[in-house]
């Protein structure tokens, strides 16, 4: 299991009181060798954190921008076949879970990039450290990328976005990085979660207000100030009479644009390189409690994200945008109840930040740092390096959904579906499973299902980039 930063949690043959984490290096992560009977223990350090904490926590790695673009998602898909997919996608991931937990059991491994160096030695490590990077980059960029859209949509040179992501970054973000263990971040990760069900809660209030179909806000002033025979409500809504077909939503809809849906699903549910590192610093943890952990963030989130999408696309139908606060602001940019709303999300994506930092952090220091003890100075460099990059990819990304289809086609599919059914087949003993075994097989087809998804994502896209069909021409 993943050491925390700054925790220096190894096995060794010392067992000397206070020697261990000064004897041992960062990275060290396997059980002892030695031929006893003992059970793999996965940690020599006391976890703290409670069940619901680890919850919370989990469920803040999960959550993100990425609930902004699933209405986006729905519209191209239809209901049905987006419940379908959603369900399907959430299922997998806990499924993934338990390969994850159950391979570190076996070889009591507490980190992602060292489960792929027992399963493959240095080029399985590799393959890990840079696709946790690659992902959790990735994720912190779109969470900085709705806090750029959050300010940039406001006119006032005191709220402009490129002096606030730098601002809140260094304010907020990094002391909070910094800190040691994950089990602190329990507390900002449960407020997170609360500014996303207010989240919620808007979106389905805003369902029943929002008459169908509307006017940009600007057009709507200008028909309202020439023809007074047009009905509006208060927020710029033009009303119209039942049944118009631009406000019917649809089942099934398959169009070029849910080329993205797999991509943006897949990535909404990563959760992975944050599994191990909380089972670190669970209190009495075992593997049916970090499992149970599981189901019940993953099924929150999922509930969330369905009702998210759902009443995001009852609302505007085919005209939801890829970031859906954008299209409240379509409506009226100066509603009260959205401003608020944004203030809430912009809150709460910032606060996933730290969380997802914890996995890169590691995976760096053991792509380039591998047999180093911890060190202060390192571990806040790495920090201030990992968030200066992220900003200079917010100021200068041009679109957020371009980040989504290409980090959610490649890296999410791997820590996903093929890393842990790959670890799975490679370290658990053939005493155990032999190779033709039903778990065996079952975890092979779940890595073939993870290629399929990979390589049918980033065609889709290519093709979709190349016709230049694609909504998320423009950036935010």
């Amino acid at each position: 299991m993943q050491c925390l930063m700054g925790v220096m949690c190894v096995f060794s043959t010392d067992r000397t009181p206070g020697n261990a984490e000064a004897n041992q290096a960062e990275s060290s992560e396997f059980m002892p060798n030695a031929d006893d009977k003992k059970t793999p223990r996965f940690t020599d350090f006391e976890g703290k954190t409670s069940f619901g904490m680890s919850v919370f926590n989990l469920g803040n790695a999960i959550m993100g921008s990425g609930i902004l673009g699933l209405a986006y998602a729905m519209a191209n898909t239809g209901i049905v076949l987006f419940i379908i997919l959603l369900t399907a996608v959430a299922g997998l991931s806990l499924y993934s879970i338990h390969l994850l937990l159950k391979s570190s059991g076996v070889v009591g491994i507490r980190a992602y990039e060292q489960l792929g160096f027992r399963a493959f030695g240095t080029p399985g490590k590799m393959a890990a450290g840079i696709a946790i990077t690659l992902q959790n980059i990735g994720g912190e960029t779109l969470s900085n990328i709705t806090m750029y859209c959050f300010v940039t949509h406001q006119g006032e040179w005191y709220l402009n976005g490129n002096y606030l992501v730098v601002i809140v970054s260094c304010s907020v973000i990094l002391p909070l990085a910094l800190m040691k263990q994950l089990g602190y971040l329990g507390y900002t990760s449960g407020f997170s979660l609360s500014c996303m069900v207010f989240f919620l809660i808007a979106v389905i209030y805003k369902k029943f207000q929002v008459k169908c179909p509307f006017d940009d806000y600007a057009h709507n002033r200008t028909v309202l100030g020439f023809n007074t025979s047009v009905e509006a409500d208060p927020g710029g809504v033009k009303i119209t009479p039942e049944g118009d077909p631009a406000c019917t939503p649809h089942l099934f809809n398959l169009n070029s644009q849910a080329a993205y849906t797999v991509p943006i699903l897949a990535f909404a549910f990563v959760c992975h390189p944050e599994v191990l590192p909380i089972y670190t610093e669970l209190r009495n943890p075992t593997k049916t409690k970090m499992q149970h952990i599981s189901n019940i963030s993953i099924g929150v989130m999922y509930i969330m994200y369905l009702l998210a999408a759902l009443f995001g696309y009852l609302t505007f139908i085919d005209k939801v945008e890829a970031e859906l606060l954008h299209t409240y602001s379509r409506i009226d940019p100066y509603d009260t109840l959205i401003l608020c709303v944004r203030l809430a999300v912009l809150t709460a994506v910032t606060l996933t930040v730290p969380i997802v930092l914890f996995p890169v952090r590691r995976a760096i220091q053991q792509l380039f740092f591998p047999n180093k003890t911890f060190w202060w100075p390192r571990h806040i460099a790495i920090a201030v390096t990992l968030l200066t990059l992220i900003n200079l990819l917010v100021i200068f990304a041009p679109n957020i959904l371009g980040i989504f289809g290409v980090i959610g086609a490649t890296s999410a599919p791997c820590l996903i579906f093929i890393f842990p059914a790959v670890f799975y087949i490679r370290i658990v003993p053939e005493e155990e499973e032999p190779m033709r075994s039903a778990p065996k097989i079952l975890a092979a087809c779940f890595a073939f299902l993870g290629v399929l998804f990979m390589v049918m994502s980033i065609s889709f896209i290519i093709i979709d980039w190349t016709s230049g069909t694609s909504k998320g021409s423009s950036g935010h």
